[in-house]
């Protein structure tokens, strides 16, 4: 019985692919076996996709039938692929399922998630949450809506930035992706279209395809967020839903305007397209520059606002929130029982007493995170001159243009040296993105300078390189 999947065309597997050949190689099959499970260790082919024909491939890479036979003959030795007379080849197990891709490694200096540890205040907002749990014992446990204390102190919050907002708007989530799979759910049906930025957070990307949607990207210009290009699309595709980054867009940093807001939600209202905006590292800021007011401050009620403590206190507390109008909450919780029946008590008391001085563990963060990027940039100019970037003001991480078109080469032998990157392509919605990469500032600035320094190693030694048939290539996203 053949397991269920689409197939893809062997013109569209050789652009995923890319550059993945060893210059000079004479035989490059464990290159190839390599690059194939890297695609699917990124879930850009996952298990059930039929392969093309060895016929087709040939024509499409190009490389020879031998080339072709060795390299599958190699991922079906790994479990990887099956095959059958007949009925052609897939993918037959996900990462590390038949040995082909080994797992994580706790050894490798991790620079695949943007995601900081926790902050020493975390632990005393712990004994402090544990302190007021009896009272809360009694109860059954559940709510859908999140507690009234959290949801208040989030609300206090946007009131705070300039956005009037109450208790009743607020929706506590099991974290920011938690949020964006509850509004898909409510908004997205199976062929709709998402209009997304490009590049965009792997993750929820990966939410709109597991939604049955489509995302249709818009690139992001140098400067920023091209308004006509959204104009363009929303004429074009006729979205049902945009899903945005505005405050230090994942990966890229930068950060929208107050005019640009105003333009941008002018032509998603105009377009009567519903905006989802995710404020994810809202909190970031690493300059003194005016905040400009949250979109929804200029959309209205047709924007949904997701939040998340995971940047600014602690991923491990798997915290997010909804903000939305009091239709959409409506909408949203007649829907929530089918995923879940609410989020957990504790780490919700251990956010809101972090949130009763808000600033005073953001300062904390923020400096951090300064401290790290200033490491992380000068490591950089330092250890890799012949790369580009702008130095972001805000976020987690710099979005590096590399000299040449080598982003997912570079992640594969940066194993070798110790380090675990995610490729350009992983950020962008049918590939591309090759020659840039995200380096995370998240580290120790020990850890950062050395992580750097080994970069540099790879960035220098990778021309002429091809892809270590051994490499461990599962790399989870944050």
């Amino acid at each position: 019985m053949l397991p269920p999947g689409g197939r893809i065309s062997g013109a569209r597997l050789a652009r995923q692919l890319g550059s993945w050949r060893k210059r000079g190689a004479r035989q490059g099959s464990a290159d190839l076996a390599a690059a194939l499970k890297l695609l699917v260790a990124d879930g850009r082919l996952p298990v059930g996709t039929r392969l093309p024909s060895e016929r087709e491939l040939t024509e499409a890479l190009p490389v020879s039938r031998t080339t072709i036979t060795a390299a599958l003959d190699q991922l079906r030795d790994e479990g990887v692929v099956a095959s059958r007379r007949g009925a052609g080849s897939w993918i037959n197990g996900p990462v590390g399922a038949g040995g082909g891709i080994t797992g994580t490694d706790d050894t490798l200096i991790d620079l695949s998630r943007a995601a900081p540890p926790a902050l020493p205040s975390l632990r005393l907002a712990m004994e402090v949450a544990m302190s007021r749990m009896p009272e809360h014992l009694m109860s059954h446990g559940y709510d859908e809506r999140g507690l009234p204390v959290l949801r208040q102190r989030i609300a206090d919050r946007y009131t705070a930035r300039g956005l009037p907002t109450s208790a009743d708007q607020i929706v506590v989530t099991s974290g920011a992706q938690h949020a964006w799979a509850l509004v898909l759910r409510l908004f997205v049906g199976p062929g709709d279209r998402v209009l997304v930025e490009q590049p965009s957070y792997p993750n929820a990307l990966e939410a709109v395809r597991a939604s049955f949607g489509i995302p249709v990207p818009v690139p992001m210009l140098a400067e920023g967020w091209d308004v006509d290009g959204f104009d363009a699309a929303l004429r074009q595709a006729g979205p049902r839903l945009a899903y945005l980054i505005p405050d230090f867009q994942n990966p890229t940093g930068l950060r929208l305007s107050s005019e640009g807001r105003e333009t941008l939600s002018a032509v998603l209202r105009k377009a009567r397209t519903p905006m989802v905006v995710d404020e994810t590292l809202v909190e970031l800021a690493l300059d003194d520059a005016p905040a400009p007011l949250p979109m929804a401050a200029f959309g209205g009620d047709s924007v949904v606002t997701l939040g998340s403590a995971s940047k600014s206190h602690w991923g491990g507390l798997r915290i997010g929130w909804i903000r939305a109008s009091a239709d959409t909450v409506h909408r949203l919780l007649s829907t929530r029982a089918a995923i879940d029946l609410g989020t957990p008590v504790f780490e919700q008391l251990v956010l809101a007493t972090l949130l009763e001085e808000p600033e005073t563990v953001l300062r904390q963060r923020r400096a951090e995170a300064l401290r790290q990027r200033d490491v992380a940039v000068a490591a950089l100019r330092t250890h890799c001159p012949q790369w580009s970037f702008e130095v972001p003001v805000g976020g987690l991480g710099v979005w590096c243009a590399l000299d040449a078109p080598v982003s997912t080469r570079i992640a594969v032998v940066a194993q070798n040296h110790g380090l675990r990157l995610v490729p350009g392509p992983r950020f962008a919605v049918h590939g591309g993105c090759e020659q840039m990469l995200r380096v995370p500032y998240t580290q120790s600035p020990e850890v950062l300078r050395d992580a750097i320094r080994r970069l540099g190693v790879v960035a220098a030694s990778v021309a002429g390189t091809g892809f270590p048939a051994d490499a461990d290539l599962s790399m989870p996203v944050a």
